[in-house]
């Protein structure tokens, strides 16, 4: 797990993080499960008054949230791309261990820097 809090507003601290992503995968293997439609990945979106929460999940099953202000565009291409971060510097990386929290530096780095840019790139800078 790593959580990277790029906002100036409503911080999550560890434990509200722990939170989320728990009853985020029980909603996400629920729905699933009662999906109508063949072939369903689960939820991908969830649209609340003040926040959204997008979330990507690889094929091995790991799963990338980003909470965001409502309406903020190219969210799935900023998860894609933090997945192609996660597996060029954690996957990568001989001391990671798979499911446990993520300590590398460079992984961080480039993550801030993603995040940064989408920023500026929506705030047309």
């Amino acid at each position: 797990m790593s959580i990277q809090d790029c906002g100036t507003k409503g911080r999550m601290d560890t434990n509200d993080s722990l939170r989320v992503a728990s009853l985020w995968h029980s909603m996400h293997a629920i729905s699933q499960q009662l999906s109508p439609v063949n072939g369903c990945s689960g939820i991908e979106l969830l649209e609340a008054d003040t926040f959204d929460l997008h979330c990507f999940q690889s094929l091995p099953g790991t799963k990338f949230f980003v909470v965001c202000e409502p309406g903020t565009p190219h969210m799935e291409s900023l998860l894609r791309y933090i997945y192609e971060l996660y597996t060029d510097y954690v996957l990568k990386n001989p001391f990671y261990e798979i499911e446990m929290p993520i300590r590398c530096e460079l992984f961080d780095i480039n993550l801030t820097q993603a995040v940064q840019s989408d920023r500026v790139a929506l705030l047309g800078r």
